[in-house]
């Protein structure tokens, strides 16, 4: 399926930097969003914070006095990135974890280790991905898109959820869950927007396709885990964010095919620093107090596509993933 045109206001939008009304736009940066923020009294977990925005956003963070664990795959990555944001920010508080969303075993690993250290938890930036990649099934014989982007954030969520619904109420602050999605669940759909019956079927397999399924998941993830939150009265948010389009390690498997995208639509790209904006906004922006279920673009509200608003959608994602995840208990 050939990527979809993008509406003209939203290119619009991308190539004057447009403000909204949060009064930032497509160009401003993460420190700019940020700016006069304290986060001193939070922490914060960012899943793929070794490289790309992940590291901007870890650096942001740190940079506005939070307390950063770098969630990743790659210890040896992260303790780089580790490095290069103590070296820009001598007092950045920065810690590193060994965490592969592929892998079910890991992921609860991760979540006992961070527990063990006994850390209040108020910032759940679950950013990490991988993008467009050939057909494989994780460890657990689930296709590695949906396994990576979505369930693995699924289980990490749950489990360290009752650490931030603890730290809320313990200390008042509000606690923020940032689920990274994309344009693609918009522009790589499939009817029915996920396919429950097929997620692991090689013989229908399509990398652009299984991944524009994955960052829909992401948002009805956020939607269904908010609901859920505001009926149970915890101060919590979730939200999901567009980052933009931005060349980084994320389109490794395919970089032939998104490079001669770029040619065409190279105005409307964002460098780093522009793409972790969002992100950071939704993450320490006081203007975001109470907002939750919502999905931001350019700092901005923006309305998602109409599968992303489906309730029971959400509802039986919910169900599935469950089902998923008990299943390798």
């Amino acid at each position: 399926m050939p990527l979809t045109t993008f509406h003209p206001i939203w290119i619009f939008r991308e190539l004057t930097g447009w403000r909204g009304p949060s009064g930032f736009g497509s160009g401003s940066t993460a420190e700019q969003v940020t700016a006069g923020v304290d986060a001193s009294n939070l922490t914060a977990i960012v899943t793929g914070g070794a490289s790309g925005i992940g590291e901007e956003t870890s650096r942001v963070l740190a940079l506005r006095g939070a307390h950063v664990i770098i969630a990743a795959r790659n210890i040896d990555a992260a303790n780089s990135a580790r490095s290069r944001i103590i070296d820009s920010n001598p007092a950045a508080r920065i810690d590193v974890l060994k965490l592969d969303l592929a892998s079910i075993k890991s992921v609860r690993s991760f979540a006992m280790n961070f527990l063990s250290m006994d850390l209040p938890l108020n910032l759940l930036i679950n950013n990490a991905g991988v993008m467009f990649c050939p057909y494989q099934l994780s460890e657990d014989g689930i296709e590695m898109q949906f396994a990576t982007n979505h369930i693995g954030h699924f289980l990490l969520t749950d489990l360290l959820l009752g650490k931030m619904k603890s730290t809320a109420r313990e200390t008042g602050i509000e606690g923020r869950i940032v689920n990274l999605s994309s344009i693609a669940h918009s522009t790589y759909i499939v009817p029915g927007g996920i396919r429950f019956h097929a997620i692991n079927d090689e013989s229908s397999y399509y990398d652009k396709t299984a991944y524009g399924q994955s960052k829909l998941a992401n948002i009805l993830h956020a939607n269904e885990l908010s609901r859920r939150l505001k009926e149970e009265g915890a101060n919590i948010t979730v939200n999901s964010v567009h980052p933009g389009l931005i060349m980084t390690n994320l389109v490794r498997h395919s970089a032939f095919y998104m490079g001669f995208l770029r040619v065409f639509t190279f105005p409307i790209w964002k460098d780093v620093p522009r793409g972790a904006a969002t992100t950071s906004y939704v993450a320490l922006h006081p203007a975001l107090n109470g907002v939750s279920g919502k999905y931001f673009q350019d700092c901005n509200e923006r309305e998602p596509s109409d599968d992303a608003r489906d309730k029971e959608l959400a509802r039986k994602l919910w169900e599935f993933s469950e089902r998923l995840v008990l299943a390798e208990q």
